[in-house]
C-alpha cells in the first residue's frame, strides 16, 4: 500500500485591480442586480497588464512553500494548472522553476481548464504514493482577462484573474490528507466552452483576430446543464470511493463558477450554506486556481478542525469535472 499524500501547506494570489459590476455597467449593456442575480458576483480581480500567469502563480508557490515550512530545494516536482500559460511553450511550471531556482526539480503544466486543480492534486497524489517523489509543488493561475472579450456581456461578467498553491508529501505529519480524487471528461462536448483560435488547428492571422476568435466562446446554457450533472456525479463517485455518506461532508469548497449551480449542489447533498466556502462574490471565476484559493482561504480562516471532511468539485471545458475528499489530520504547531 502506497503511502497517503497530504496537503502541508495552502497559499493563493489575487491581483490589486478590482473590477465592480459598476465598473462593467459603463463596459457593457448589464446592471449589478443583473450579475448578482444570476452569478453572485459582485467583484473580480485583473492582473495588471505587466502581470502575468507564471508571476501570480509565482507569487502563490512562494506562499505554499512558506506556510509548509519547507525549504524550496526540497521540492522535486512542479505541476502547474493554467488554460492562460504565459506561452504555448516552455511551460509555465519551467517558467517559475527558474524563478525559485529548483534546477533539479521536473516541471511540467496539464491543462484541464477549470478543473485544472483537482487533476494535479490526483497526479500528485499518485506520485507521492508510489514513492516516485517526494515533495510536489502544485500551482494553478490563470490571467483569464487576457483571452476574455470585455465587449460580450454574457462572458465578461464572469471571469477573473488569480492564482493557488499547495504543496504535497507522503509523510506521516499534520495537514490535509487527500483521501480520493475521482475525475471525468467528455470531449464530445469540447466546443461548448473553446478558445477557438491560436493553436495549431486555427494559427493566429489577420482574419482570426479580426473575427474575434482569440476570446473565449462559450455556450451558457448548456453548460450550465452539464456543470450540475457532472459535478453532482463526481462528488458522489468521490464519497462512495471512501465510504463517506453525504452526512459526513463538513464542508464543500466548490469551482466558483456560478452562484446557482453552487446553490444546487449544496442543496442535494444536504449541506448547510454556511458550510460552503465562497469567493465568487469578490473574486469571480479564476478558472483553474478558483478551488484552490477557496481552501486556501478557508483553511487560513481557522474554521476546519482536526477529522473534519472538506470535499472540493469543479467543473469546466474539455469537458472536465472531478471532486476531491480531503480530511483535516492533526494541528500544526505553532
Amino acid at each position: 500500500m502506497g503511502r497517503k499524500a497530504k496537503i502541508i501547506g495552502l497559499g493563493s494570489y489575487l491581483p490589486e485591480r478590482v473590477l465592480s459590476n459598476q465598473d462593467l455597467e459603463r463596459m457593457v449593456e448589464t446592471s449589478d442586480e443583473w450579475i448578482v442575480t444570476r452569478t453572485g458576483m459582485k467583484e473580480r480581480r485583473l492582473a495588471a497588464c505587466d502581470e502575468f500567469t507564471s508571476d501570480m502563480g509565482y507569487m502563490a508557490a512562494q506562499r505554499a512553500i512558506e506556510d509548509a515550512g519547507i525549504g524550496a530545494e526540497e521540492i522535486d516536482l512542479i505541476l502547474f494548472a493554467t488554460l492562460t500559460p504565459d506561452y504555448i511553450f516552455p511551460s509555465t511550471a519551467c517558467l517559475i522553476q527558474k524563478r525559485l531556482g529548483l534546477i533539479n526539480a521536473a516541471a511540467m503544466d496539464i491543462q484541464a481548464a477549470c478543473t485544472g486543480y483537482l487533476y494535479i492534486l490526483s497526479v500528485a497524489k499518485a506520485y507521492v504514493a508510489s514513492g516516485a517523489y517526494k515533495t510536489i509543488l502544485c500551482v494553478a493561475a490563470e490571467k483569464l482577462s487576457s483571452i476574455v472579450n470585455y465587449e460580450d456581456r454574457n462572458t465578461c461578467v464572469l471571469f477573473g484573474d488569480g492564482a493557488s498553491a499547495c504543496i504535497v508529501v507522503g509523510e506521516d505529519v499534520p495537514g490535509y490528507a487527500i483521501e480520493n480524487v475521482s475525475l471525468g471528461a467528455d470531449g464530445r462536448e469540447a466546443e461548448l466552452l473553446i478558445l477557438p483560435a491560436g493553436g495549431s488547428k486555427r494559427p493566429a492571422s489577420l482574419e482570426t483576430v479580426q473575427q474575434g476568435l482569440h476570446f473565449l466562446q462559450m455556450e451558457g446554457k448548456e453548460v450550465f446543464k452539464h456543470a450540475v450533472r457532472r459535478m453532482e456525479d463526481a462528488v458522489t463517485q468521490c464519497l462512495s470511493a471512501i465510504n463517506l455518506k453525504k452526512e459526513g461532508i463538513n464542508w464543500m469548497v466548490p469551482h466558483q463558477a456560478n452562484i446557482r449551480i453552487i446553490e444546487s449542489l449544496a442543496k442535494r447533498f444536504n449541506v448547510q450554506r454556511e458550510r460552503v466556502y465562497l469567493t465568487l462574490h469578490k473574486y469571480g471565476n479564476t478558472s483553474a486556481s478558483s478551488v484552490g484559493i477557496a481552501l486556501d482561504e478557508l483553511a487560513k480562516g481557522g474554521r476546519v478542525k482536526g477529522g473534519e471532511h472538506i470535499i472540493l468539485f469543479a467543473f469546466g471545458a474539455g469537458l472536465t469535472w472531478g471532486a476531491a475528499a480531503l480530511t483535516k489530520c492533526g494541528v500544526r504547531s505553532e
